[in-house]
């Protein structure tokens, strides 16, 4: 990192307390853009996302999909088999990625001149960041204050974590492949890790207390990923809800509230995440909260002038995307280039379980609801129909949703890999095109990409490897 500088003497342009992707995003634009800026970390430089979040559980889900390729390599004649997981070694591709990763942000942060800071913050004003730092408690001064201390896996009152009940956090680590796991919760962290562990051969309960899986999605992506996981043999309960666990030597029992019993090897709860703001001064200065949550406007200004907000730490999707493209935005916005707002609708969500679900925009409920029932109207493109897909086995299909006449207000699509397509998807949404702007665009055979074309084609009245 670039050498400290004499903290008590200098007025920054932009101090950013959290290095996770929200911050270190606007440090490095900041710097860009010719701002002095200094960014302080308690932790490691890239936050959950790199170190406990994104690329971690994307690694082991990659993992995964050479353990099932492995496992059905016969059906595309290949003779190979599968002798088991060595989790240590999944565990070192997996830190070997993050540590790549992380020796590269490092060497940005310092290549930019950002000053780096290690050590706690505290917002002590709302100008002044007191940093409780090795060498003793250092103060901070920035003429904009940016928070940016993300979130943190969450429990359920009365469910103590440890031992055989874990979180996302400590699940990561294991050195070993359970038996069993009950997963508590069928959002997108418990889909992803149930996922994993069935790929690795381990028996998965999910219990979700809403109606269905990954329930903020389509309802049509829902249905379709309770079909498929129940085709890979994992167990689901929607609907019911956890009312007790406790653990000994050899396992975890679970209770449900319809007086179920579960047993398995581990529990994780994968109930979302909340804010970290706690004990970090915010309250006292004056910035406006909502139960730990810092509340910001569309420009991710707080109430108290000059300190802004970004990332998990606002209400909103909590996705390393959308608090890196906010904190881009706070820069640019700090230098008088006056950006264009984020439309929170267009920010693309990805479930990386098998199969994947990538959506951008509403889903149909959403759209009807707004729109009004009778001017709406959607459309599935099976990826049966779809020869890239038929290569790689997978199920699956592409809705679009659209206003009646009007433009595709909503993607949702479910099936290996089209988390790659969510893209142009967004380029849709937020060109608000119509059917027949995009029918005409040129998709590459084969590529699964050529689906989405198809949808389109669809869409537009003139179907062909669809039925009308």
């Amino acid at each position: 990192m670039s050498d400290t500088p004499d903290l008590a003497n200098t007025v920054f342009d932009i101090v950013i307390l959290g290095g996770g992707s929200g911050g270190y995003a606007c440090a490095l634009r900041a710097s860009q853009l010719g701002l002095s800026v200094a960014l302080i970390e308690k932790d490691k430089l890239g936050g959950t996302c790199l170190h406990r979040g994104c690329i971690p559980t994307k690694a082991l889900l990659h993992a995964a999909e050479v353990a099932d390729s492995t496992r059905e390599s016969a059906h595309f004649g290949v003779k190979a088999s599968l002798e088991g997981i060595d989790m240590p070694a999944v565990n070192t591709y997996k830190d070997g990625v993050i540590s790549r990763l992380y020796k590269g942000l490092q060497g940005l942060v310092k290549s930019r001149g950002v000053t780096y800071v290690t050590g706690t913050g505290r917002l002590a004003s709302p100008t002044t960041v007191a940093v409780s730092t090795e060498a003793g408690e250092v103060t901070v001064t920035g003429r904009n204050i940016v928070l940016a201390t993300g979130s943190y896996a969450r429990s359920l009152p009365g469910l103590d974590i440890g031992g055989r009940i874990m979180t996302s956090d400590q699940a990561l680590n294991l050195d070993y492949v359970p038996t069993s796991v009950i997963v508590l919760g069928g959002g997108v962290i418990g889909s992803e890790f149930a996922s994993v562990w069935r790929s690795f051969g381990c028996e998965v309960t999910i219990v979700e207390g809403l109606p269905r899986l990954v329930p903020s999605e389509d309802d049509a992506c829902s249905k379709a990923l309770n079909r498929a996981f129940a085709k890979r043999g994992i167990s689901i309960k929607t609907g019911v809800r956890f009312a007790s666990a406790s653990q000994d030597d050899s396992g975890v029992t679970v209770i449900l509230e319809d007086g179920a019993t579960l047993r398995a090897d581990l529990l994780l709860v994968a109930v979302g995440r909340g804010p970290s703001s706690d004990g970090l001064g915010y309250e006292q200065v004056g910035v406006a909260m909502d139960r730990g949550w810092v509340l910001a406007d569309e420009r991710c200004r707080t109430n108290v002038p000059g300190v802004r907000a970004v990332g998990d730490l606002v209400p909103g999707l909590q996705l390393a995307h959308r608090g890196f493209q906010q904190g881009i935005f706070v820069a640019e916005d700090i230098a008088g280039l006056n950006p264009r707002v984020i439309d929170e609708k267009a920010i693309p969500r990805v479930t990386y379980c098998e199969p994947e679900i990538a959506s951008v925009g509403l889903t149909e409920a959403q759209a009807k609801e707004q729109f009004g029932e009778s001017a709406v109207e959607s459309y599935e493109y099976n990826l049966g129909g779809n020869g890239k897909s038929q290569i790689l086995g997978t199920a699956g299909f592409i809705k679009l949703v659209r206003q009646k006449d009007g433009p595709v207000v909503g993607v949702h699509m479910v099936g290996s890999r089209v988390g790659e397509l969510i893209g142009e998807a967004q380029l849709v949404y937020s060109w608000e095109a119509f059917p027949d702007d995009v029918a005409p665009l040129i998709h590459a055979h084969p590529t699964q990409n050529e689906a989405f074309g198809e949808a389109f084609l669809a869409l537009a009245g003139k179907p062909l490897h669809a039925h009308a």
